[in-house]
């Protein structure tokens, strides 16, 4: 049995770049980064940050082009992909990104709220929607 299964949280460094295949399924590209901060043998600060290239299918990558910004925090969960390419002179190099399946946001509420005021506006059905009222008549025999 084996395993390949990557999570990482981190901040975008750019704005998702999106891209639509022949039959109009959404993909998202971006990068985010990854920090983490320790003192050396000598005790100097050293701050560390690694980059992962992030892709993303479908409708969480129409999501992802909707809500992210450059800058945004999310958590990524997916899976780790090689890619093996030649480069100008003919090398064979192999690069490495992350398929994502799953992306929660976890950038503040202030954040959001940019990000929130270029989406779409609620429709008319959703905005003529009453509360649902509660219900008096709730069973009390429950032991907790």
């Amino acid at each position: 049995m084996s395993v390949n299964k990557v999570i990482l949280i981190g901040r975008l460094g750019k704005d998702p770049e999106m891209r639509y295949t022949a039959t109009n399924d959404a993909i998202a590209r971006f990068s985010i980064a990854t920090s983490e901060k320790y003192k050396d043998k000598q005790g100097n600060p050293i701050d560390k940050t690694e980059w992962h290239n992030i892709v993303m299918f479908g409708k969480l990558a129409e999501i992802a082009g909707q809500y992210l910004k450059k800058g945004s925090l999310i958590f990524v969960e997916g899976k780790i992909q090689s890619q093996k390419y030649k480069d100008k002179q003919g090398i064979e190099r192999v690069s490495y990104e992350i398929i994502c399946y799953e992306m929660k946001m976890l950038s503040s509420k202030d954040e959001n709220a940019q990000n929130a005021q270029n989406a779409q506006p609620p429709s008319k059905q959703q905005a003529t929607q009453q509360p649902v009222e509660p219900v008096d008549d709730v069973d009390d025999d429950i032991p907790f």
